[in-house]
């Protein structure tokens, strides 16, 4: 009998109609929701975050040196979401908007660049990480990899790694001194915490077989979790580093040949892929279903606890 595991962390239903933003770190005061009131009665400098996972990292690094905001609510999608008119005028305010940089964010570039004409610093996280490409396998290396140029876009979905995220946080401190913002040690201590949770990563993974670390997901964003943790993403039920793109019938058909080929046992899916098609993948492939969180904070607006949980998930649904 086919087993179909459905790990959910939030439904679907509360995930898209979740409108009020998580706490996160200990910033329970300073650090606010989008769409909300622009105005601010402390006379920190703001800094606006574009989304809700790079929010909780960068309030970590900020601390009370200023008011962070993060501009989309946790839980949407952030390849959909749209900003409003009081969006807009948050950024047009803030002493430093902090995006992602590849493009996640796709509503709201214009509205960014259109601040930063205007002279708000703007500091783009994937600026200050080994980028990968789409369509480019993560074991290719240096190797030409020969995909289609319109597969070959930067992956945005860095934070996945905890190392990577390391990154932006050393480059972040140096990016707040530039315009007068000091966190003291902030950013050296929050680096040190996210690569102490990288271990944590390995050692939850360690028992992971190689011939079993093998990842098929809802979209492509488990690409820096793969490279960095030895796993191969052989496919996408939505064969695109974007949640609103769809999955045609032959990519379908070319996925479950691929899940046949590659002796795949579980597809993890995600906001953004509908269980309708999972479900139907899997009946007719006879492999199992886990979904995952790739994309907004848990319960305690944590990255730290982000991380672990999908890491535990993985681990628990590869296990031998």
């Amino acid at each position: 009998m086919r087993i179909i595991i459905i790990m959910r962390i939030m439904n679907h239903t509360l995930r898209r109609s979740l409108i009020a933003c998580f706490a996160i770190g200990s910033l329970l005061t300073t650090a606010g929701c989008g769409d909300g009131d622009s105005s601010s009665s402390s006379d920190r400098p703001s800094v606006v975050v574009t989304y809700s996972i790079l929010g909780a990292v960068v309030a970590d690094v900020v601390g009370d040196a200023a008011d962070v905001k993060i501009l989309m609510p946790n839980g949407i999608d952030p390849h959909e979401w749209e900003p409003s008119a009081k969006d807009i005028e948050l950024l047009n305010q803030a002493d430093l908007i902090v995006s992602n940089g590849l493009d996640l964010e796709g509503n709201v570039m214009e509205a960014i660049e259109a601040a930063e004409k205007d002279g708000v610093a703007v500091f783009h996280a994937t600026d200050h990480i080994d980028v990968i490409e789409f369509g480019v396998s993560v074991h290719d290396d240096d190797e030409e990899a020969g995909h289609d140029d319109e597969l070959g876009s930067g992956d945005p979905h860095f934070w996945t790694s905890p190392v990577e995220m390391a990154a932006v946080v050393e480059a972040l401190g140096v990016a707040l001194a530039d315009i007068g913002i000091d966190t003291g040690d902030r950013a050296a201590m929050t680096k040190e915490d996210l690569l102490n949770t990288d271990q944590e990563v390995r050692d939850l993974i360690a028992a992971i077989p190689a011939e079993s670390r093998i990842l098929v997901t809802g979209h492509e964003s488990l690409g820096y979790f793969a490279h960095e943790y030895e796993f191969e993403v052989v496919g996408g039920v939505i064969p695109s580093l974007s949640s609103e793109a769809e999955a045609s019938a032959g990519d379908l058909a070319a996925l479950k040949q691929t899940i046949a080929d590659e002796g795949v046992s579980v597809i993890f899916t995600e906001m953004g892929t509908s269980p309708d098609v999972v479900e139907a993948l899997s009946a007719e492939a006879e492999v199992s279903v886990v979904e995952i969180s790739t994309h907004f904070l848990p319960e305690d607006g944590m990255y730290k606890t982000f991380v672990l949980q999908l890491a535990s998930m993985i681990s628990v649904a590869l296990q031998p």
